[in-house]
């Protein structure tokens, strides 16, 4: 029996299966100013010097336009939001490949399911920021790439947080890319979104792209 992924059924509503936001026909990164703050809808004030494109990996039976994905969105930035099919993680992996080469995303974030998928495709080195990763239930890889940071919630009674801890430990990462978040699986509280937009902002900064775990994100193990 496949596990209950927590992501499922908490959409406020069924959007394409891209989220786009008005940005997005700009050709490039929109330069902003240097001091420029973003308010999400959930009232958490974060500066960035970028407004990012994110490809969102959505987790096993969720939807696109779930709450991660457009709390991302609603902080001002382009995401890349494809459905991936419960049924065929090979095709799961097909569909993101396709969507991260079409696009070239700064980030890639996967939940879940789409952490696994996440690890699976041929990111190069752009930075992974994956939330309770299945990677134990789904695909091949063991590893992870440098500039990655994992939020896990303790108290996941899904995915495991040992299993992130194994991750981390095969993939030779310090032990601050693995953050302590949230109080179950879904990681859509204010506090794990809040904390999801900050490592993603932090990850593709220059100073965080070179030493990408050198910032201090909160709870670590």
């Amino acid at each position: 029996m496949r596990p209950f992924d927590h992501n499922a059924g908490h959409s406020t509503d069924l959007q394409p299966s891209r989220i786009e936001s008005a940005q997005e026909d700009r050709p490039g990164l929109k330069q902003l100013t240097p001091d420029a703050t973003i308010t999400t809808s959930h009232e958490t004030p974060q500066t960035a010097a970028l407004t990012m494109r994110i490809l969102f990996l959505h987790g096993w039976t969720s939807v696109p336009g779930g709450r991660k994905p457009t709390f991302l969105k609603d902080a001002g930035h382009i995401v890349l939001n494809p459905a991936l099919p419960d049924d065929d993680f090979e095709e799961a992996v097909r569909i993101a490949q396709a969507e991260y080469d079409q696009h070239h995303p700064d980030v890639v974030v996967g939940s879940s399911r789409g952490g696994a998928v996440a690890m699976n495709i041929e990111s190069v080195d752009t930075p992974l920021v994956l939330l309770c990763p299945a990677w134990k239930k789904w695909g091949t890889a063991t590893t992870v790439k440098a500039n990655t940071a994992i939020l896990h919630s303790r108290a996941d009674d899904v995915v495991p947080f040992e299993d992130s801890e194994e991750l981390v430990n095969n993939s030779g990462l310090p032990r601050s890319a693995l953050i302590d978040v949230g109080t179950d699986h879904r990681l859509a509280d204010k506090e794990p979104l809040a904390k999801m937009l900050r490592v993603v902002i932090s990850l593709q900064s220059s100073e965080a792209v070179s030493k990408p775990l050198s910032v201090g994100w909160g709870r670590t193990k």
